[in-house]
């Protein structure tokens, strides 16, 4: 079943009219990389749409982080997975900003350890979903908003991939490595397929980043375990990717389009 959608009431008509100040959409938004990058999206002037699934009071947090630092945001619940989800969750930015200048494709899942051979169909196509066709769909309702072949002012893209896709997550995440791969490929076509179009689509491969997302599949010891394992001796921060993501979406990467950056560590 789809989740219900809930939107923050928006400012009047006329103000976001008169509003110039550019407007990020970025999914997954309550926690990790995506809380990050809303937060430092805020404090670079950014008008932020944080999307969450089920943190309601994380993302509000963040919602008021970036509100203190000056900017505006809204708080919109919505499952990726969900077309009608995707498709609402544009909508409320509409209704909120009447504009769209940037989407970080960042929800995502890791699903829980397995070997291939012990991977449920249920858990690979929940997973697939998310990562794979919800990235797709939101990337399909930014488009035909920033494009301008729809009449749109241009924009970025940058989607969140995974060291994974290189290393292949062998004996726990071959799956979750496999639907990165997708988003990897995704970055490339989808890059030259809109680079005409005002709209520059890239992505970032976070390596071994200290975020809860390892506790909440169950292995709560990952980066102390792997932290020294990486030739810099450590795990990354998600502020580290947050700063490459804005950087990306910044006029100073106007000309890198079809890009994926390693923010690994070296590993």
């Amino acid at each position: 079943m789809a989740s219900k959608i809930r939107a923050k009431p928006a400012r009047t008509a006329a103000r976001r009219s008169s509003h110039g100040k550019p407007v990020m959409i970025v999914t997954g938004g309550s926690r990790g990389i995506g809380a990050a990058v809303a937060r430092l999206a805020g404090r670079q002037g950014w008008r932020v749409v944080v999307n969450y699934r089920t943190e309601k009071k994380a993302a509000d947090r963040v919602a008021g982080a970036i509100r203190r630092a000056g900017s505006e945001a809204i708080v919109v619940q919505g499952d990726v997975g969900s077309e009608s989800d995707v498709v609402a969750l544009f909508k409320a930015a509409d209704k909120a900003f009447g504009r769209l200048d940037a989407l970080v494709n960042n929800a995502g899942i890791v699903g829980t350890p397995s070997r291939v051979d012990e991977l449920p169909a249920r858990q690979l196509r929940r997973l697939l979903d998310i990562n794979v066709t919800g990235c797709f769909m939101c990337a399909r309702e930014a488009i035909r908003r920033m494009s301008t072949r729809h009449g749109g002012r241009g924009g970025g893209i940058v989607n969140i991939s995974s060291a994974a896709a290189r290393l292949g997550g062998p004996g726990e995440w071959v799956h979750y490595a496999a639907s990165k791969g997708a988003i990897d490929t995704m970055t490339i076509g989808l890059g030259r397929e809109v680079a005409a179009e005002g709209i520059r689509v890239n992505a970032v491969r976070p390596g071994l980043i200290d975020t809860d997302i390892h506790a909440t599949a169950g292995l709560p010891d990952r980066v102390a375990r792997l932290g020294p394992t990486v030739p810099m001796g450590r795990a990354g921060t998600a502020e580290e990717v947050a700063t490459a993501i804005l950087w990306l979406l910044s006029k100073e990467a106007s000309y890198v389009t079809s890009s994926i950056m390693d923010i690994s560590g070296g590993r």
